[in-house]
Formats: structure tokens, sequence, C-alpha cells
């Protein structure tokens, strides 16, 4: 059987004024994508995999409309001259947002569907914070979304959506899709899957499926810094039995409908102020103290210094600040070389709606590279071991430290600009607490403009009504 795989995964806030092109992307095309050990476990399957081309990026602005294109186009080419072909796996992310384009996976998806024909199943997988349309359902027959938040099942999900795509090729049998939406779109902090009620509800996906007749049931929280009509919480099935299905979606959205008032933030959570105050009179350390406005890993433009002006304001002693996107003051610090002195001014080199901070650092250690756009340097102002990057990029994993010389658990006070901690951050907190810092991915989701949304929509709205109906494909017939 012969399987080809493409796709474009990233996740867009509305909010970030940053395009996004192909430089911000890890592009893999042809064989080199089954060399990735992003795509090694599709060697495990009894098929032979047409790999075209996988764009991938950190969360953040649109992407340019011409950058988009481009892609579709190339995967397009590659799909019509690659047929025959008995089946498509698209690994995406499902919250990608293209300029002047609304539902870009949609517009991809369909696009897709046209290439390959009416015959030739299509398998998708998800990121469970990506948005669902009729569109996407209407061009899929199989689908599987992440069940953890943080996402330590991606490799699990990935092969879910494989494998029931050879398992279709194999029998013969074509399953189908069908959804319930659900008018709920809160952010990630505050549904978790480390903390209840998310851990409980998403425990129960594995019960709900059944060898014969649900393949797999998922289920969408939503990406909710995406202004636009698509953005909602979902229930989506895969599978033959209809009635079971059925019953299945509308259990899973009547359950999130009923729990949408419990979902709470899982860690501490205060204002700057508050949290800087907290973490240096915390007497247990390291205090991992998360910047949540302004994080790019969910859709974060990453320069914001609001929080490295208030721990220099309180002479915080012992931080690892990691870090701040500003290529020029990271260019400033290469050009004054390790030892050096140099004056900085410090953020809001990409989005000028916040502050930049002006201070005097000392270089203490510079990424080897020769690509400027990677360049990584660690200055220190006062107490305070800052680190700044050329790009945005998040500090999620202890190796993120410890290539520039920096043990996170010998410091008192760990920065991060991040919502929930990462699975390699959060063990180490001693405590972990969140900033409700401003920036374009603020956790006070209410306050956001919103103008393509659908409404009514928890929590913008609170007074109505709602019951779970289901939707189904047009290729269910």
């Amino acid at each position: 059987m012969r399987i080809a795989v493409a796709g474009l995964h990233i996740e867009c806030s509305t909010y970030n004024p940053v395009l996004n092109r192909e430089a911000d992307f890890r592009v893999l095309r042809g064989p080199a994508m089954l060399k990735d050990q992003y795509f090694d476990f599709l060697t495990h399957f009894p098929a032979e995999f047409i790999t075209i081309l996988h764009a991938r990026a950190i969360a953040g602005g649109p992407v340019a409309h011409d950058t988009y294109e481009t892609w579709k186009g190339e995967i397009l080419a590659g799909l019509r001259a690659a047929q025959p072909l008995d089946g498509v796996y698209l690994p995406m992310h499902g919250a990608m947002f293209v300029e002047g384009l609304f539902d870009a996976e949609g517009d991809f998806i369909a696009a897709v569907r046209e290439a390959v024909g009416p015959d030739v199943p299509i398998s998708a997988s998800y990121d469970l914070h990506g948005n669902i349309s009729q569109a996407i359902i209407d061009n899929l027959d199989m689908f599987s979304t992440y069940r953890t938040a943080p996402h330590i099942d991606v490799p699990d999900t990935m092969r879910r959506a494989v494998t029931m795509l050879v398992r279709a090729l194999k029998t013969g049998t074509r399953p189908v899709l069908g959804w319930a939406p659900v008018p709920v779109l809160l952010p990630g902090e505050r549904t978790s899957t480390q903390d209840e009620p998310a851990r409980g509800f998403y425990a129960q996906l594995h019960e709900i499926e059944e060898p014969s007749g649900i393949w797999d049931a998922s289920f969408q929280v939503g990406y909710v810094w995406a202004d636009e009509p698509r953005a909602t919480a979902c229930a989506v099935v895969t599978g033959t039995d209809r009635a079971a299905m059925e019953r299945a979606a509308l259990r899973l959205a009547q359950d999130y409908w009923d729990i949408r008032d419990q979902f709470v933030f899982g860690m501490e959570t205060g204002s700057i102020a508050d949290c800087v105050a907290r973490a240096m009179a915390s007497p247990t350390h390291p205090v991992v103290l998360a910047e949540s406005g302004d994080n790019p890993t969910g859709g974060g433009v990453g320069d914001r210094a609001e929080v490295l002006a208030a721990l220099i304001a309180q002479d915080a002693q012992g931080v690892i600040f990691a870090g701040i996107a500003d290529r020029a003051a990271t260019d400033m610090a290469y050009a004054a070389r390790i030892g050096g002195r140099t004056r900085l001014s410090i953020g809001a080199s990409l989005d000028p709606s916040s502050t930049p901070v002006e201070a005097e650092a000392e270089i203490l250690f510079l990424l080897e590279t020769e690509e400027p756009r990677l360049r990584e340097a660690l200055v220190r102002i006062g107490g305070i071991d800052l680190v700044l990057t050329a790009r945005r990029r998040p500090f999620h994993n202890i190796a993120d430290f410890t290539r520039l010389g920096l043990d996170p658990r010998g410091a008192k006070i760990v920065v991060v600009k991040s919502g929930y901690l990462s699975p390699e951050l959060g063990p180490i907190a001693n405590p972990g607490i969140m900033a409700l810092s401003p920036g374009v991915v603020d956790q006070f989701v209410e306050r956001t403009p919103r103008r393509h949304t659908r409404r009514p929509s928890f929590p913008f709205d609170r007074d109505f009504d709602f019951t779970p109906r289901m939707q189904w494909s047009a290729r269910a017939g």
C-alpha cells in the first residue's frame, strides 16, 4: 500500500503581529522525513510511505500568505506526481492562521482531497489545541488528537492516525467521521490534563473506544487565541457504528459543557509584582516563574521585558531568566564578546506595544553558531543571568539551559516564558508560579477582542443554554 505523508504544523495567535515565513519553520522534504526522529515510527508499518513535505514551527503569529501558498502548491504537486495512492496521512497542528484566510487547515485539507480524489482515505493527527470546522471533517476519513497537555503523547497520537489508515486499507473498511461542537473556548493553562477536571475527562476517552464500532474518540479543547469562526471545543469520533459514535460524541460534548466552570489554573497565579515578590520571599528553591502572557509556545511574541524590569527593580539575586527574543541586543552582546560590558536596550523589538529595559550588562557566554539567527547570549544584569536570543524560542528542557552553561536546579528563581510548566521543568519547580502577564496570549481571555469568534461562547458569554448536536462528515453519505 502506498501512503503519502505531508503536513503544515503551527499554532498561530491572531493577536500576534509577527508573520511567520519559511525561515521560521523546520522544513523536511522527501526521504529526509523518514530519517528524522519525528517520523521514523512510520518504518514500522507494512506500507510504502511517499514523504512529500512537512513544515513545523513553534507557535507564533500568522503564516505569510505567499509562504503558505508555496508549500500548499508543492504538496499538491507531490501528491499528483505520487499517484496512484492508496492513502494520505496529514500530521498537522490544527491552529494555523494564514494572513487573509480563515480556516487555513480547512483550505489545505480540501485541496488535498481534490488532488487525490474522493476514493483515497485521508487520516490526520492534531494537537488538542487545534480548531475544527465542517470543511475539515468533510474532507477527512480518520482523525486523532493529543490526549495530554503538556503534550507527552505526540508519537502515540501520530501512530493512532496511521494505524487507523493502515487498518482501513488492509480490511477494506471505510470509517466515517462525526463531530459535536461545544461553545466553550478556554486557554490550555486552565485545561491541562495534569489537573482536574481535564485529567479525569481525558482519561475516559480510551474507555469509549471499542474494536468494532468506534476507532478513535478525540476531544479538541480548541485554540483560544485565534479569533476566527471555527475556534471552539468539540468532540470528534471516527468509526463505523454511527449510533455508538453519536452516543459517544454527545456524551463527551455534554460532559465538557457540564464541567466548564470547574476549569481553573493548575498553578499559583498572580500579577507580575505579586509573583516576583512571592518568588523572592520563597524559602524553597528553585522557584520557577512562568510568564504566561508572552509564552512563545502558546503563540506569544517572546520579547516582552516587564518581568525583567520588575526583577531589576527589586534587586533580585540568583535569577536565571530564559529568555527574551531580541536580535539587536543579542548581536550587540556578540560584538562586546565574553567578559565585555555593554549598554543594552532589551525587549519590544518585535512587538513595539511593550516597553524595553535599558541596562548595563556583562557578557558571560555566547553560543557558538555560524548562523546569526541562531545566536544565544548569556548576560548578567545585577543578580540576573539573562538569556538573549536572536529568534523566538522557548526554554522548556534542561538541555536548553545546560548548553549555555546554566543549571536551573541551582538557581533561586528561574523565569521562563511559559504557561503550564513543561514535563522537565515541572518536577524541579519548588514551587512553580504563573504570572498573569500582558501579551498576545493573555490568560484573561475574556478581555481579548472578539470580532469573528462564534457567539455565544463560554467564557465570553455565560447566560445561555446548550444542547449538543452531532454533525456528520459529508463523506458519511
